[in-house]
């Protein structure tokens, strides 16, 4: 029986093929890297290697191209995705303490993932949210007027 990562690496190899036969390889690259990490949840090395050999484009080049985008991840991510709020109105009203609590108590730092890999931390510049100070996004969602302990609490949720 076949596992799950020959799954997926099945699925990108039918994908590329695909594509294989259109004169500019280089055009379907973006759109092969976005399948990558639909399957993967990131863009894996060994991965890249082989749409660089399956597609005849310089690994150099994939790395350019996946490293430019900010939407691409060479990390895995955690279940959850936080994005705390660092604009200037978020930092005047404590942004900063709201960071600390974050990194306190998941154990990570701006850009890394949760051992347990429930959580990945990163920064923002603006939520679009200003009127509710200080703010952070866990996935989708926007939570505002946040202090140390409303943040755990926030957190304690996702955690159940």
């Amino acid at each position: 029986m076949e596992n799950v990562q020959d799954q997926k690496l099945d699925k990108l190899k039918q994908y590329m093929e695909s594509v294989k036969g259109e004169e500019h390889p280089e055009s379907y690259l973006i759109a092969i890297l976005h399948r990558v990490q639909e399957l993967y949840g990131y863009l894996p090395q060994e991965i890249m290697d082989q749409v660089a050999s399956a597609m005849s484009i310089p690994t150099a080049h994939i790395w350019g191209v996946a490293t430019f985008y900010h939407y691409f991840n060479l990390t895995p991510r955690g279940k959850h995705v936080i994005s705390i709020c660092l604009g200037t109105a978020c930092y005047v009203k404590g942004a900063d303490k709201i960071l600390n609590t974050l990194k306190d108590y998941l154990k990570v730092n701006i850009g890394e993932t949760t051992a347990d890999n429930m959580f990945t931390l990163q920064e923002t510049r603006c939520l679009g949210a200003c009127g509710l100070a200080p703010v952070m996004m866990i996935d989708e969602k926007i939570y505002g007027e946040l202090t140390p302990e409303k943040t755990r609490q926030i957190l304690d949720k996702y955690k159940t």
